[in-house]
């Protein structure tokens, strides 16, 4: 892969597993400086070890995105260590996992309103905490890109209440800061991975035979999901995408980036394009068969996905 000359600092939250994990290896092979943040010193050094291993520079931070105090340090530590030059930050750090699978098939009435916290005050509130911080650094320099990780419980029912909510908010929160933002040359995206192997997905899902609350095509979704550096490729051939703030504000899936850029998944696999008609029509009842006929570069408009679960 071609090295950046050019990119230094870049923050990646919640980045000692999962996506995070992925998308810091893959902007370290691209040539960033890369901070991770985490409240586990042990698994951010065994991620800091990896991007080692890969020839990658990597400073591993403990940081409690819920902790304001810890995201301000953060930040004035970058602005010391980079001479406050920012290019990269990547809203991913997520607490909701464990809290969403436990509660999975339960109504939100049926559930501890404590839930609300356990999804939504890293994954949301804390993203917000650290875009105001990077934003300080990147408006000065005049350049940026911030990517705030969300999923397509973003636009219909997925999961819980609390997990859809916040999800499009991400997606509201990325497109209200690219508004701001993209006079200073600061460009912000919400990116949608697929069905993405995390290694709590793995745990909670692919290795029990029946997950409660958890049906078979989902199940089938996560054993042909996207690799957690998929998110990560994206991201890289975005950020050296020279039309780049035409995409500011956007929602773009990963599905859509493996096109625009050629790009596939880390073991070679194509990414599943969730927008293709043949795809939507394998997931629907009654009709699935009619997917068997129909060619997969049919796309559904996206204008057409926002009517389907349009609330006016």
């Amino acid at each position: 892969m071609r090295k950046w000359p050019c990119l230094a600092g870049c923050v990646v939250t919640g980045a000692s597993r999962g996506i995070g994990r992925g998308i810091a290896l893959q902007l370290s092979e691209a040539g960033a400086t890369v901070y991770i943040t985490g409240r586990q010193e042990s698994t951010l050094k065994k991620t800091a070890e990896e991007v080692k291993d890969r020839g990658g520079d990597c400073v591993p931070v403990i940081c409690d995105s819920t902790k304001d105090k810890d995201v301000e340090d953060l930040f004035e530590r970058i602005k010391q260590e980079q001479n406050g030059r920012l290019d990269i930050l990547v809203n991913n750090a997520y607490a909701g996992v464990q809290a969403i699978f436990e509660n999975m098939g339960k109504k939100f009435w049926e559930t501890e309103p404590s839930v609300w916290d356990s999804v939504n005050n890293t994954g949301l509130r804390g993203h917000y905490i650290f875009s105001v911080y990077a934003s300080r650094l990147m408006v000065a320099q005049g350049q940026g890109l911030i990517v705030t990780i969300s999923s397509f419980g973003g636009l219909y029912y997925l999961f819980s209440v609390p997990y859809g909510v916040g999800k499009a908010a991400c997606d509201r929160l990325a497109a209200d800061m690219g508004h701001e933002l993209k006079s200073r040359g600061v460009a912000s995206v919400s990116l949608w991975p697929g069905a993405v192997q995390t290694e709590l997905v793995t745990q909670l899902v692919l290795e029990k035979e029946s997950p409660e609350g958890v049906n078979s095509k989902f199940k089938s979704a996560f054993a042909d999901g996207e690799t957690t550096e998929m998110s990560g490729k994206c991201i890289v051939n975005l950020a050296k995408d020279k039309n780049l703030m035409s995409l500011t504000g956007k929602v773009l899936m990963t599905c859509d980036l493996a096109r625009r850029y050629g790009i596939q998944d880390i073991d070679g696999r194509g990414v599943v394009d969730y927008t293709s008609l043949k795809f939507l029509l394998s997931q629907a009842p009654y009709v699935s068969w009619l997917s068997a006929v129909v060619p997969s570069f049919i796309r559904v408009p996206r204008f057409m996905l926002s009517m389907a679960y349009s609330r006016f």
